[in-house]
């Protein structure tokens, strides 16, 4: 359920500004939508995991911070950010 450490530096390094770039907002969105995504397809098989479900929006909220955090200081990375990860429509 969780990932694995070649999925998370496969994230990092698709998403990174620099070299050594583990921290900056975009990363931590990847990170975040790729553990988003896992726990969805765990809900599919257990619809009733209120503890799970919990951790899951609270990771939603973390992601929407950040995006708000990229958005009001560059709209550029803003954009190309929701677009590779296809978060909006």
């Amino acid at each position: 359920m969780a990932l694995t450490s070649e999925q998370k530096q496969q994230i990092v390094t698709g998403h990174r500004r620099g070299g050594n770039d583990t921290g900056s907002p975009e990363v931590q969105v990847a990170l975040l939508s790729a553990r988003i995504e896992e726990l969805s397809k765990h809900f599919k098989a257990h619809a009733h995991d209120n503890h799970s479900r919990q951790g899951l929006l609270r990771m939603v909220n973390r992601r929407r911070k950040l995006l708000d955090y990229l958005r009001s200081n560059d709209t550029e990375r803003y954009r190309d950010l929701i677009s590779r990860l296809g978060l909006r429509k």
